[in-house]
């Protein structure tokens, strides 16, 4: 624990492969990263909460995705949480970090501040984005918000849209760890049963129009797999999962020694954020003059700032729109 305060196993995302029953997997810590998340807004716990759920998942199911590709895991409810938005992008080469965002939206005047967190968001459901680059079409999927947590809703996804077993074990919350100031930690493990090992039992699947399990989808010593794995996950404790003093192979060795557990590289993962003055010019360059001038301040510019990371961009009215002073046709069409 150099200087007391960063810890080599900060902010990263450890994979892993049960090799007994075939079951992989990854161990999360976030510790600056969700320090920076939520420092860019002041949401009262019961958001704060929802938002280091939603961004350990991000970390976790992003940590598959391959270079330079984002991401987006978002809820959208008709309580007083409205939206989550997180976002993840893989590394633009081997060895670079990931880099995670994410951002709430909530109507303050119906939060129950003592409430249980997950009990805010009410009807709506929970997606998953993924964008390709270009030249790809992005890929969306959905399922309704339920099962009492983020984490639930992420493992019914992967049931019903994936057909692959999922299991999220989480811990987080405020640190107060001796010789630093008051701080977020978070953690957690994420549990997935290889598609290859178990058979997938496709007409079972919602045939009782519930919430799809592990055994819709696994069956024989697939299914004995799976529960014997979940069991020895049951016994993790928060402190272990969030672990300021257990490294996340130690943490394996523990909950899995029996299962013979096997580490890959460790991808590290950092607060980033995409956004720039030019993409907020595109996003103008649909409006006329005279919209713009709607939107022009009494100082005389367009101001834009950004949710996630809290950038403040000015900008000249006459610079922005389809009818831009200097920009050809052409120029106008693509944003400047």
């Amino acid at each position: 624990m150099a200087n007391g305060h960063h810890i080599a196993w900060d902010d990263t995302v450890l994979p892993f492969q049960l090799d007994q029953s075939g079951i992989r997997g990854r161990v999360a810590r976030l510790d600056g990263v969700l320090d920076q998340v939520l420092n860019q807004h002041n949401y009262p716990p019961v958001i704060e909460a929802l938002v280091a759920e939603m961004a350990l998942l991000t970390a976790m199911i992003g940590q598959t995705i391959k270079l330079r590709w984002k991401l987006s895991l978002q809820v959208r409810a008709k309580g007083a949480a409205r939206l989550i938005a997180t976002d993840y992008y893989g590394p633009q080469e081997e060895g670079q970090p990931a880099r995670i965002r994410a951002y709430a939206s909530y109507d303050a005047e119906r939060l129950d501040h003592d409430a249980d967190p997950f009990s805010q968001i009410g009807e709506g459901y929970f997606a998953v984005m993924l964008d390709q680059g270009e030249g790809m079409l992005p890929y969306q999927g959905f399922t309704p918000i339920a099962g009492g947590s983020l984490s639930k809703c992420a493992e019914a996804y992967f049931a019903q849209s994936e057909q692959i077993p999922t299991r999220f074990s989480l811990a987080f919350g405020r640190s107060t760890e001796p010789g630093r100031p008051e701080h977020w930690r978070g953690g957690g493990v994420m549990l997935q049963h290889m598609p290859q090992h178990g058979g997938v039992a496709t007409e079972s699947i919602t045939a009782d129009g519930g919430m799809v399990t592990h055994a819709d989808i696994l069956s024989g010593a697939a299914s004995e797999d799976w529960n014997r794995v979940n069991i020895l996950l049951d016994t993790v404790e928060e402190l272990e999962l969030i672990g300021p003093t257990l490294p996340p192979a130690d943490l394996l060795l523990r909950l899995f020694h029996e299962e013979k557990p096997r580490v890959f590289d460790t991808q590290p993962v950092h607060f980033g954020c995409s956004c720039s003055e030019e993409k907020v010019r595109n996003t103008m360059s649909i409006y006329s003059q005279k919209d713009i001038a709607h939107m022009t301040t009494e100082a005389g510019v367009v101001t834009a700032d950004c949710q996630f990371c809290g950038a403040h961009y000015e900008m000249d009215p006459t610079t922005l729109g389809f009818e831009a002073k200097g920009l050809t046709a052409a120029e106008a069409a693509n944003g400047g």
